[in-house]
């Protein structure tokens, strides 16, 4: 497999951590440091709209005159650009491109052009029971998802359905690779039906297989992860692949040795929670990295609770950490680290956990990735009286996390993550003429801190147009809807009215 995460240029292409500056409580600021930049301007978009072209397959498309967010550090962000994509590829960037005869033209003015968002872990099977768990913490989960055994009640078709839903939630909203941490394949056909959600909806996935009810030890080797493998992942160049998904190990026994063998011996990445407060081994980093399982493919979820020797070890590993601020701050795995993270150089990727309880929405993840660094230094600083000058965490880093940060942490570095010639084409437009957008000033200020949801107008996957105008193409939603309204009224009719009462409803805050 190709492991771009672990190469120097990718692991290191971002600039030196910047240090915090204060001043003493009480101090001014001056105007000065509240000036905008200079804005973007563009033609005006004509009063009546374009009709819808006609995307056939293989037809080269030329987004013309956009704002581009290239998210790659040579071409920056170019006002007025035009990139071209033929077959799956972006075949060039740049202004005034000439335009293949038989090209899709694509007006991209009021319009930003982004590379694809890529979530590293989220519970897809979820969906289905999509806002239950608003009131949850971590406890409450397992309480509620293992030990009442809601978790067991997903059939082979659920599963399917809460993929599929997830999928269409996904390239819906502009993230164009998703990573289904996949952990309730607790047989074979869950595992086909999981895979088979991802194949149709003609996205970019990677099935991070799991089955939270046995030790991987016990599922990873008994035969039905390798002939998944050989029957639907004989190549790593399909939208769809393949990895696996565990917890840290906490026996220093380390009786799961026989799961990252096979592995190293199947080349699949893993990828694991890790540093979950009062859940997770407190050895489990060193745990792995005495038995010679600390990888630089490895990526560890969370990593909340974990102790500075531990994240010096997956520094020193060249492995990667995937943070999910929304589910961090609301569950408690421990408070999102990315400060400890970045101050050991470790690359980072963003993820949305489960729409059991959130909203699988990478926008929501940048905010909420940004508002917990930033608030945090901010607290730091006025305990010791001072004041934060310059912030640290800024919106151009949270984008690389959504964009590349994802893309590396996948070994897909060098073919997704930015609008490069020569990368396959996931992009996505959004719209810069809403009310959220105008006036356009900074693209990547206000794609972090203004874009949502709904500004996502055009997006691409592979070089195939899946949403255009603001309406999803592929896949179905009228459908996916169907499958997960059946899903959820199964389960919470095996649920019972009592449980499922209690589950939407938990006791207020108490502690244990």
């Amino acid at each position: 497999m190709n492991n771009d995460a672990a190469s120097p240029q990718t692991d290191r292409s971002r600039p030196p951590l910047r240090r915090r500056s204060f001043l003493a409580a009480g101090a001014g600021v001056g105007a000065a440091g509240l000036g905008l930049g200079a804005a973007a301007t563009a033609t005006a978009r004509p009063e009546a709209p374009a009709p819808v072209p006609s995307f056939t397959p293989g037809r080269p498309i030329l987004f013309r005159g956009a704002t581009v967010v290239t998210g790659d550090p040579r071409l920056g962000t170019q006002q007025n650009a035009d990139v071209l994509v033929t077959g799956a590829t972006i075949k060039a960037v740049g202004p005034n491109l000439a335009a293949p005869s038989n090209a899709v033209v694509v007006d991209g003015r009021d319009r930003i052009l982004m590379p694809g968002m890529i979530d590293t872990h989220r519970h897809m099977w979820q969906t289905v029971l999509r806002g239950v768990a608003a009131e949850w913490t971590i406890a409450n989960y397992f309480q509620f998802m293992f030990e009442g055994g809601w978790g067991q009640l997903w059939r082979p078709e659920d599963i399917y359905a809460g993929n599929y839903l997830s999928m269409v939630e996904a390239i819906n909203s502009g993230v164009t690779t998703t990573l289904d941490w996949s952990h309730g394949l607790y047989t074979y056909e869950h595992a086909e039906a999981a895979a088979d959600a991802l194949f149709d909806s003609r996205g970019r996935a990677r099935l991070a297989f799991g089955d939270i009810s046995a030790g991987p030890q016990k599922w990873a080797v008994d035969g039905d992860v390798d002939r998944l493998q050989r029957a639907r992942f004989s190549s790593s160049n399909q939208l769809v692949t393949l990895q696996l998904a565990w917890e840290t190990p906490n026996d220093p026994a380390f009786p799961e040795r026989p799961a990252w063998e096979f592995a190293r011996d199947h080349d699949l990445m893993v990828t694991q929670h890790a540093g979950v407060w009062n859940f997770s081994g407190k050895d489990g980093i060193r745990i792995l990295r005495d038995n010679g399982f600390l990888l630089p493919t490895n990526t560890y979820v969370h990593s909340s609770s974990l102790t500075e020797s531990d994240y010096q070890m997956i520094a020193d590993s060249g492995g990667n950490v995937s943070i999910s601020a929304e589910s961090e701050l609301n569950a408690g795995q421990g408070y999102p680290p990315t400060g400890k993270v970045r101050e050991h150089g470790i690359p980072i990727s963003l993820s949305n956990d489960t729409s059991i309880w959130w909203s699988a929405d990478m926008f929501s993840a940048m905010r909420a990735t940004l508002n917990a660094d930033r608030g945090l230094d901010h607290q730091a600083a006025h305990a010791e009286g001072k004041t934060v000058i310059n912030n640290d965490l800024r919106t151009e880093d949270v984008l690389h996390y959504a964009t590349q940060g994802g893309a590396d942490a996948l070994g897909l570095g060098s073919k997704l993550g930015s609008i490069t010639p020569g990368k396959l084409a996931d992009l996505v437009m959004l719209r810069a003429d809403t009310p959220s957008m105008v006036p356009l000033t900074n693209a990547v200020h206000q794609i972090v801190f203004q874009a949502s949801r709904a500004e996502v107008d055009t997006v691409l996957v592979n070089g195939r147009v899946l949403k255009y105008g603001g309406a999803l193409i592929a896949p179905d939603l009228k459908r996916a809807t169907r499958l997960a309204e059946a899903s959820r009224d199964h389960i919470r009719d095996a649920v019972g009215a009592e449980q499922w009462a209690a589950g939407l409803e938990p006791p207020p805050y108490r502690t244990a």
